[in-house]
């Protein structure tokens, strides 16, 4: 008997797991309040419905929503699918709110877990997410056919409901700090003269290396094209959540607060839709606009349209 599953939320993610769940063998159902967005979905072989109360009897839900209020408003809803038995929540969402959905879920005999992902589009596409989890034994074990088809089995159980919003709003914290000192490092290699990308393949063997200067900024900033996939309105909220989750637990970090504050201009300056590798142009314009010539010029050779 084919395996059911609903995907709420056929966004650029969520769209990309859906498909890859189809190929994997899944009879998946999926909903999102955009007609674009269903549309899409069914040309992956997807069975798109327009209302919450259509999806009918599924034994997993995987959620992919913008933000927690959406999860809060979306799980007692889906709780009322009779044959559910395990949800799935792969938004970057809020530790509280994963805590209070879990409590609802297990009430009712379902397992709910916290799973916000890392890998992008690609990621998504291919099966091949990495996963951050939180929740039960029980609810992990529940759920792992779903985590198989959308990583490979590259997910880590973290600690109980919320551990896994926690460690993947630090990630992105850490992140989002490694992008600002990065930009500033190469602005002071390119102030002395030495080129951006020399600095950043010598330091890609060092003690200074990271993802961020190993592959993004070369791929994303110095490259010019700031096309990564991820937004700059997405990233600036995971940075900010990261900071009131310290608050709520009585943590003050001075260095995080800081780079928040940088996020948050860059987002009011640049739009929730720019790249997030875009916040290269706050800490390191001189760079930014020279790759953007470069990019210019190799599109338009000689100036010409």
């Amino acid at each position: 008997m084919q395996k059911r599953i609903a995907v709420i939320g056929l966004g650029a993610m969520g769209g990309a797991m859906a498909a890859t769940l189809v190929r994997a063998g899944w009879e998946v159902t999926g909903f999102d309040p955009s007609e674009g967005a269903r549309s899409a979905a069914q040309q992956q072989g997807v069975r798109p419905v327009d209302a919450l109360d259509a999806i009918g009897g599924v034994e997993h839900a995987v959620l992919s929503l913008p933000n927690a209020a959406l999860v809060r408003s979306t799980v007692p809803a889906l709780l009322e699918i009779p044959a559910l038995s395990g949800i799935v929540d792969t938004t970057t969402s809020e530790p509280g709110t994963s805590r209070e959905m879990s409590a609802l879920a297990e009430q009712r005999g379902v397992a709910f877990i916290d799973s916000p992902v890392s890998g992008g589009r690609t990621g998504a596409a291919t099966g091949r997410l990495s996963a951050f989890i939180g929740g039960t034994e029980s609810a992990v074990e529940a759920c792992a056919p779903v985590l198989d088809s959308l990583t490979g089995g590259q997910y880590r159980h973290l600690g109980g409901p919320g551990a896994g919003n926690v460690v993947k709003l630090i990630n992105n914290a850490l992140c989002a700090a490694n992008l600002v000192t990065v930009g500033e490092a190469l602005a002071i290699a390119k102030a002395w003269g030495v080129d951006p990308q020399a600095a950043v393949e010598g330091v890609s063997s060092a003690t200074g290396s990271s993802r961020v200067s190993n592959t993004m900024y070369p791929d994303w900033v110095l490259s010019g094209t700031h096309d990564s996939g991820f937004t700059m309105g997405l990233m600036a909220r995971d940075v900010h959540l990261a900071l009131e989750i310290a608050g709520e637990a009585g943590e003050r970090p001075a260095l995080l607060g800081t780079v928040d504050a940088l996020w948050q201009q860059s987002l009011a300056d640049l739009g929730g839709a720019a790249d997030f590798t875009e916040i290269a142009r706050a800490v390191a314009p001189a760079i930014t606009e020279e790759a953007a010539a470069r990019l210019n010029e190799a599109r338009n050779p000689g100036g010409t349209r």
